[in-house]
């Protein structure tokens, strides 16, 4: 088997791997913050998910728009971000795995199951929490504004993404940099 097909293959399986266990972790959170809360509160949360998994979408586009060049010379002066920039763009196909098909997929899926729960508690509060028509028109409704807010706010991250990959690679590099700098833990491998 060739290399670059055995190291394809390989990444491919643990971010499977990746994506199972933080599916699940995701999931159990955002289910057990959900129960019990106000479904005003629930809502905002669908809302942060939702914002979360288009942000990463477009990280990932801005990895794989962008280019190396300009990050050299800042990182010739060493500042702070521009050789986590470097590695960003280097790793553009396994950054935007990780930005868009998993973080990105899984809050999808996670806004999903949310939105789900809220328009449950929006039923129950009600007073119609039995599978009545309220709560269908309810669930049609979240399910519609969720779509459109993630498809509308994708579309306009791609645009940023495509025409400001170099700002926005910088500001994800000097974030990772800062973990990397107060935790001691490696985001992102040289």
């Amino acid at each position: 088997m060739k290399p670059k097909l055995k190291r394809s293959l390989r990444f491919s399986l643990t971010i499977a791997v990746i994506t199972f266990v933080l599916a699940a972790i995701f999931s159990v959170i955002s289910s057990s913050l959900l129960n019990g809360m106000p479904w005003m509160i629930g809502l905002i949360l669908v809302f942060i998910i939702v914002l979360t998994g288009v942000t990463f979408d477009m990280l990932g586009i801005a990895a794989t728009a962008g280019q190396e060049a300009p990050f050299h010379s800042m990182a010739s002066e060493k500042v702070s971000g521009a050789k986590e920039a470097v590695i960003i763009v280097r790793n553009a196909d396994r950054f935007a795995t990780f930005c868009n098909d998993v973080i990105g997929d899984i809050a999808g899926i996670i806004s999903g199951t949310a939105s789900a729960v809220v328009v449950l508690q929006l039923a129950i509060a009600f007073g119609n929490g039995d599978g009545s028509t309220l709560q269908l028109v309810l669930s049609v409704i979240m399910t519609s504004i969720i779509a459109a807010l993630t498809v509308g706010g994708k579309a306009i991250g791609k645009y940023l993404a495509i025409n400001y990959s170099t700002n926005i690679i910088f500001f994800a590099a000097r974030i990772i940099a800062k973990i990397e700098k107060y935790t001691k833990w490696k985001v992102l491998s040289k």
